[in-house]
């Protein structure tokens, strides 16, 4: 059976936002974001939709090279390279598509980024922050088996994925896409 690879990519940004949420959760990475492949130029979330702004936000597509991550380029990131079958991914790919086609009908769910972190999670139909989104997906996928439910899913949660294999640990602006194997800088 062939396999291909998605990569899940967790990051924690100079915004004051993300530092908040590092805050609350003691947590060393406070967002996620999935890509389909090794070029993180076009990788999935939930977040803000202006760089430059908090809000509005929802759902986004985010380029490691762009947008809040060029704003700090100095931004923390530990890139996990995940295998799956072609039928995982295949899911995945249509359920990301069901969200794209819908995306303007979704909105980012601060109350339930507030909730979860005191363990109050609560279920918002059209409303996800980033780990309740890529959780969604990849359980809806088959990729990731968890009793918890979406809505109750830190990032660093998603560490309980199976098949992945940590790629890169350092800062955005030392990412070097040369090779096939990315290396730790830190």
């Amino acid at each position: 059976m062939s396999s291909k690879n998605i990569y899940l990519v967790f990051s924690k940004t100079g915004t004051m936002f993300s530092q908040l949420i590092s805050l609350c959760t003691h947590e060393e990475y406070a967002h996620v974001s999935l890509s389909l492949d090794n070029t993180f130029t076009k990788m999935y979330s939930f977040g803000r939709i202006n760089p430059a702004k908090v809000l509005p936000a929802g759902f986004v597509y985010e380029n490691i090279y762009d947008g809040v991550f060029a704003m700090f380029p100095e931004s923390k990131c530990l890139i996990y390279k995940v295998s799956v079958t072609e039928h995982q991914y295949h899911k995945l790919v249509k359920e990301i598509r069901i969200f794209e086609n819908n995306k303007d009908n979704l909105k980012y769910n601060i109350l339930g980024t507030s909730l979860v972190y005191f363990n109050k999670p609560k279920k918002r139909e059209n409303y996800y922050f980033c780990s309740e989104f890529v959780s969604e997906v990849l359980i809806n996928s088959g990729i990731f088996n968890t009793h918890k439910k979406p809505e109750e899913i830190l990032p660093l949660d998603l560490l309980a994925v199976e098949n992945k294999t940590l790629i890169y640990e350092g800062y955005i602006n030392k990412l070097s896409f040369a090779s096939e194997t990315l290396t730790s800088v830190i």
